[in-house]
């Protein structure tokens, strides 16, 4: 049985019975970074479970090691550094994989910055929302998506650099400054912050304080207009 396994976004704490359970019992941990994850499971007191890393440099490699200790009956547990495997993280290839070779697999719910920003951004409402990843780092792509979420009926939830964000909401500041934007910072850390207001406010907010941490940026739902003049 392969299991991918969410893990905490920031406070060691927020991990399920069933996943430590499952981490306990895995055969083998196959984790995005084997450091950042040894300190995970030895605050949770695991400490006795073989560990190899699975990342985007050895993904395929590490697939196919792992399909084989699967047909063999292995109990395979994946991990990423924070949140579920597979989304902007490595996991997708092994799913896939289990998939075409007919191998049982399972997902472990837990945390989820996408979900935990959309919600504390209070910009939650029956539409849901799109999740677009990470903003492209470069100017075109980054203004091409942004055009694409201010154009959506759904809020759009992406990640972004913290050394980017500013040129994001200045970029937003011109083509919506009254559209709603938030900043949700350092998720479920001590010093977690939703920063929520008109794109032009947040902008403005930002260039005095320059944002530090990891950052989810929620953008409202379409309402409001885009200018089409840049």
């Amino acid at each position: 049985m392969l299991s991918l396994i969410a893990t905490p976004i920031g406070n060691l704490a927020d991990i399920t019975l069933r996943a430590l359970a499952t981490l306990r019992g895995a055969d083998v941990i196959a984790a995005e970074d084997t450091r950042h994850t040894l300190i995970l499971l030895r605050h949770h007191g695991i400490t006795d479970r073989p560990l190899v890393s699975l990342h985007e440099h050895n993904e395929a490699r590490r697939t196919a090691e792992l399909i084989e200790r699967l047909h063999a009956g292995a109990k395979v547990a994946v991990v990423t550094d924070a949140g579920l495997p597979g989304v902007s993280d490595p996991g997708m290839r092994l799913v896939r994989a289990c998939q075409a070779e007919g191998l049982p697999f399972t997902v472990l719910p837990g945390a989820s910055a996408p979900a935990l920003a959309w919600i504390g951004s209070g910009l939650a409402d029956e539409e849901g929302f799109f999740y677009g990843g990470f903003l492209p780092p470069k100017s075109g792509g980054r203004e091409r998506e942004i055009r694409r979420a201010l154009e959506r009926r759904e809020a759009s939830v992406f990640f972004e650099s913290p050394h980017r964000l500013q040129r994001t909401l200045d970029l937003l500041a011109a083509l919506a400054p009254e559209r709603e934007v938030c900043v949700a910072r350092e998720l479920t850390k001590k010093f977690e912050e939703y920063r929520r207001a008109p794109a032009a406010v947040v902008a403005a907010h930002y260039q005095s304080k320059p944002a530090k941490g990891e950052i989810t940026l929620v953008i409202a739902g379409a309402g409001g207009k885009v200018r089409s003049d840049r």
